[in-house]
């Protein structure tokens, strides 16, 4: 497994695959061919279908025209490449001829044709603590809880760098919660984290903690789709959930800051064990490898800081994932709004609700975490592209009508 810096990216919405992928591709090929003047930018499959929803053509361009170099780009929806959905070619066409395709695979990441999965550098030891079972023997031989395993793997400075993911966190919380108006695009998408934050300070109860917890995910989810500096958790898409729930854990209970940089590492390497034996991906697995995994993080993260053991996280872990088996990723006019919002505000309940059932009993159960990763990339490459991120299909087809 890869660091989790590579996990939790800090940058600039409104998607991980199509927004912050492109952006890191563009710097690559610029990197390795600077004497580039002009070149053209080919997208392919999902990244053609929603890249003008997701302002992949401008991040695309942004990059580019840093540089001085002027950009043409050519959209390829209905053609796919073999690796993944996301693909793109980038091309120097003065003053030589260089071509190279780059792969999004999710949360940011690239992958260079050619080069394929095996240049991801294997921070955690994939043979000790690659996957859950295998990180809770590991934890059980050693007397750890998992946040360790990332200290003992990536070094004391991993803290410091949740540190900047937990404010930036934060901040977007704070900047959703004050911003009004409507998001950009062309579903003309009112804000509503800054008036559900104010209802919910009227309401006592379950009734005002739901709300609050609602107005947080919204904030960061509303961040996001306006262009916001946010954090990938694991996605641009579903970035709302796993702060949303550490905000309003600490809120209700006051927890220490160490106690949630220490919970970020819990929900970091739940994540990455999707990501290395999976997909976080929704062109490739649908919205289940995005909110799904999200809230399998938060889950973990909430269990944790509620003293749950290494198995009643696995447990919140597992049922985050399990119970979004099959949700397609759909998005109206390729846009990361509807469903995508709501969907954080929910998933970030349902979080604290897996939390809070695996912790009435022992954490041993029936379906392991790994069976629902298996399962979900079974689920997902078995859905028509129609319902992964080409918005061809569900919602986003009703809509058009």
């Amino acid at each position: 497994m890869e660091s989790l810096r590579e996990l939790y990216r800090i940058g600039y919405g409104p998607s991980s695959s199509h927004t912050m992928g492109p952006r890191a591709a563009a710097e690559a090929f610029l990197k390795a061919h600077p004497e580039t003047t002009e070149a053209t930018a080919e997208l392919y499959g999902s990244l053609a279908a929603t890249g003008k929803g997701h302002l992949t053509d401008r991040a695309i361009r942004e990059v580019f025209l840093s540089h001085s170099v002027p950009v043409e780009i050519l959209w390829f929806p209905g053609e796919i490449k073999p690796f993944h959905p996301n693909a793109l070619t980038l091309k120097m066409t003065k003053p030589d001829t260089v071509s190279e395709t780059y792969y999004s695979v999710g949360g940011g990441k690239i992958v260079k044709e050619g080069e394929g999965e095996e240049a991801s550098i294997d921070v955690y030891d994939n043979g000790k603590v690659g996957t859950m079972d295998k990180l809770l023997s590991y934890c059980e031989d050693n007397g750890y809880q998992i946040w360790e395993v990332a200290i003992e793997a990536e070094g004391a400075g991993i803290i410091d760098y949740m540190q900047e993911v937990w404010s930036v966190m934060k901040s977007a919380i704070k900047s959703g919660l004050e911003a009004e108006g409507v998001l950009p695009g062309g579903l003309h998408l009112q804000r509503k984290a800054c008036q559900a934050y104010a209802k919910a300070r009227d309401l006592s109860g379950p009734m005002g903690n739901t709300a609050h917890a609602f107005s947080y995910a919204l904030a960061v989810s509303e961040e996001n789709a306006g262009g916001g500096c946010i954090v990938t958790a694991p996605t641009c898409g579903s970035c709302g959930v796993l702060p949303g729930v550490l905000y309003h854990l600490v809120a209700e209970y006051d927890i220490p800051e160490i106690r949630i940089l220490r919970a970020l590492l819990t929900a970091g390497i739940v994540g990455n064990i999707v990501k290395t034996n999976g997909s976080i991906s929704g062109a490739d697995v649908g919205c289940q490898g995005e909110v799904g995994v999200a809230c399998a993080m938060a889950g973990a993260a909430a269990a944790q800081l509620l003293g749950g053991t290494i198995h009643q996280i696995e447990y919140a872990a597992e049922m985050g994932l399990e119970h979004h088996l099959g949700l397609t990723c759909d998005p109206l006019m390729g846009l990361v709004q509807i469903p995508c919002i709501e969907r954080n505000a929910m998933a970030t309940m349902r979080a604290i609700d897996h939390a809070s059932y695996a912790l009435l009993g022992d954490g041993h159960h029936k379906i392991s975490f790994d069976d629902v990763v298996e399962v979900m990339m079974e689920t997902g490459h078995a859905l028509p592209s129609l319902y992964r991120e080409t918005s061809m299909g569900g919602l986003a087809r009703i809509y058009e009508r």
